[in-house]
C-alpha cells in the first residue's frame, strides 16, 4: 500500500503542475498570463486579461486534473478499503502541485477551482455548499477573492459536518481550506484596505 500512496502523491503532484491559465495563454493566445494583471497563474487573472470562451478551457483543465488525481487515488487504494482516503491523498497532492508547481518555479494558482473539483469528486454535498457560499459572497460585491475565501471556509465546514467520523478526511479538508485562505492572504489585505479589484464574470468581454 505504501507504493500505491507514493504513486498517488507523484501522479497528483504532476497533474497539479498542468496549469490551465499558463497553457492556454501560451498555446492559444501566444502570451503569458503571468505578465499581466496580478501575475497570478490562475483562472481569475486569465479571465480579467483575456476573457472569451477560452476561459472555459482554463477552468476545465484545472477542474479535470484535480478530479483525475482524486479518481486515481480512489482507484489505487479502493481495493484495500480506503477509497475516500486515497481520493483525499490525490486531492492533497494535486493541490500542492497546482499551488506550488515545480515546473513553474513553485508559483502557481490559488487552488479554488481545484478545490471545487475535489469537493465534487469526494462529496457533492460539500461542492453544493462551496458553490452557494461563493455566490452569496461574490454576487453582491463582485470580489472573486471574497467568494473564494467563503467557498474555502465552506469546504472546511463541509468536511467537518459530513466526515467528522473520519479523522483523516476531516483534518485534510480543513488543511486544504486553510491553504486556500493562506493563498489569498494578499487579496484579504487588499479587501481590508478597500483596494481589491472587482471582476464581473457575467459582463460580455471581447474575444482575444
Amino acid at each position: 500500500m505504501i507504493l500505491s500512496i507514493l504513486g498517488i502523491l507523484a501522479a497528483g503532484y504532476l497533474l497539479g503542475n498542468i496549469n490551465g491559465a499558463i497553457l492556454v495563454s501560451k498555446l492559444l493566445v501566444h502570451d503569458d498570463v503571468r505578465t499581466h494583471g496580478s501575475g497570478n497563474a490562475g483562472f481569475t487573472n486569465y479571465f480579467r486579461n483575456y476573457g472569451g470562451v477560452k476561459s472555459l478551457l482554463v477552468a476545465s483543465i484545472d477542474f479535470l486534473k484535480a478530479a483525475i488525481a482524486c479518481l486515481i487515488g480512489g482507484w489505487l487504494l479502493g481495493s484495500a478499503g480506503y477509497r475516500l482516503e486515497g481520493m483525499m491523498i490525490g486531492a492533497l497532492a494535486v493541490t500542492l502541485g497546482h499551488d506550488f508547481p515545480a515546473f513553474y518555479r513553485f508559483k502557481g494558482g490559488k487552488g479554488i477551482l481545484c478545490g471545487f473539483a475535489i469537493a465534487v469528486t469526494l462529496d457533492w454535498r460539500i461542492a453544493v455548499l462551496c458553490f452557494i457560499l461563493f455566490f452569496i459572497a461574490y454576487l453582491p460585491t463582485k470580489f472573486v477573492s471574497l467568494g473564494s475565501v467563503a467557498s474555502a471556509l465552506g469546504f472546511a465546514i463541509g468536511f467537518a459536518l459530513f466526515h467528522h467520523d473520519n479523522l483523516f478526511l476531516m483534518i485534510s479538508g480543513v488543511a486544504l481550506s486553510a491553504l486556500a485562505v493562506y493563498m489569498h492572504r494578499t487579496n484579504i489585505q487588499r479587501l481590508i484596505k478597500g483596494e481589491e479589484s472587482k471582476t464581473d464574470f457575467f459582463k460580455r468581454r471581447a474575444k482575444k
